[in-house]
């Protein structure tokens, strides 16, 4: 794919995103205009993944200046995106980085260093996409049957370019792998109730990648029959001692792993490692909307995408959009410095 990120792109002084609420069956674009509508689209999740929520909000601040250096201005921008989602950090990061930007500039000149910030934060993760991909590739190399036959791979939810500025995290090394002509094929869970492991599946089709798409609860009997090499999950906020979240299930997938002797990786930037949390007990999980479980999309066979109630409308339903895996269950941390043991990220936080 082209080193352009084709999720998140300036255009004059509005900003363009895609809609991944359409996906995978409209592909559609949107003009974001203001705060508003950036905080409107990575809480409606029209744009997801920690990485590309953080470059969407550090442009949400580009947008919010544009008219209104202030203090006040500034201010109320980092207050409002700041509580659109509470898990992935790169949102708080980003915002961090913006702030330390701009606060020290006069008023007249924030406008400008916001969209020249903004934009290094997207180069940034493109740079450090590629990074992960090199490294989680040299992983890959080292698997039993590497070359010899395809690997067989396993992800959950979607952690590629849909997801960030770049070539993805979990899937940089799987891309990194098909291009180098090392064989692979992808067993992709569909990710409940978001359903984002169809992203993954459109992703890996586009880039012909050989995949298949698997229920959910469909992973750990593959693992038990020896049908998967290794697993790699990408992450929305990574604790001091390793522990870390991601989409819910991928802690099941991490047991099930450690039950068969599964190589499970994480692929995340630096940025994605909060050193202020201590461990996993202190991540926030959001909680969404229990109509999420309740009702599903999906297209019609008229064409269209309809909307099915699958449950009664006032069933009571739980729906965490996050769980944590402890650090012990993960072989490994795949980072833009490279491959971490989980227990050992102290001495990133120096770089």
């Amino acid at each position: 794919m082209s080193d352009t990120c084709p999720t998140l792109r300036r255009d004059g002084d509005q900003v363009v995103i895609l809609d991944q609420t359409r996906l995978p069956y409209r592909e559609v674009f949107l003009r974001l205009d203001s705060l508003a509508d950036a905080a409107t689209a990575i809480r409606d999740m029209q744009v997801r993944g920690a990485p590309l929520i953080g470059a969407t909000a550090a442009f949400g601040i580009a947008l919010a200046l544009r008219e209104d250096g202030s203090d006040t201005a500034l201010q109320a921008a980092d207050a409002c995106l700041r509580q659109t989602r509470p898990t992935a950090v790169n949102l708080h990061w980003a915002l961090d980085r913006m702030h330390t930007a701009l606060a020290p500039l006069p008023a007249g000149a924030r406008s400008a260093a916001a969209w020249a910030e903004a934009e290094a934060i997207r180069a940034g993760d493109a740079a450090a996409n590629a990074a992960i991909g090199q490294y989680g590739l040299e992983l890959l190399r080292q698997l039993p049957g590497a070359g010899d036959r395809p690997l067989q791979l396993m992800t959950h939810c979607n952690a590629g370019w849909l997801a960030t500025c770049g070539h993805g995290t979990a899937l940089a090394p799987i891309y990194a792998a098909h291009a180098a002509g090392l064989p692979v094929h992808v067993w992709v869970s569909e990710t409940r109730p978001r359903n984002q492991g169809l992203l993954t599946a459109w992703e890996l089709a586009r880039a012909g990648v050989p995949h298949t798409l698997i229920a959910d609860n469909a992973a750990g009997w593959l693992m038990a029959e020896g049908r998967v090499d290794g697993v790699i999950v990408g992450a929305d906020r990574i604790a001091a001692n390793g522990d870390t979240a991601n989409k819910v299930g991928t802690y099941l997938k991490a047991l099930a792993a450690a039950a068969h002797q599964v190589p499970f990786y994480v692929a995340a930037p630096c940025s994605t490692i909060d050193f202020n949390c201590p461990d996993g007990r202190h991540i926030p999980i959001e909680e969404r909307s229990a109509d999420e479980v309740r009702a599903i999309s999906g297209l019609g066979e008229d064409g269209e995408v309809h909307r099915v109630q699958l449950a009664q409308p006032r069933a009571i339903a739980c729906n965490p959009a996050f769980d944590v895996t402890p650090a012990p269950l993960l072989d490994g941390i795949i980072t833009d410095l490279g491959v971490c043991p989980p227990d050992a990220l102290g001495p990133l936080a120096r770089r």
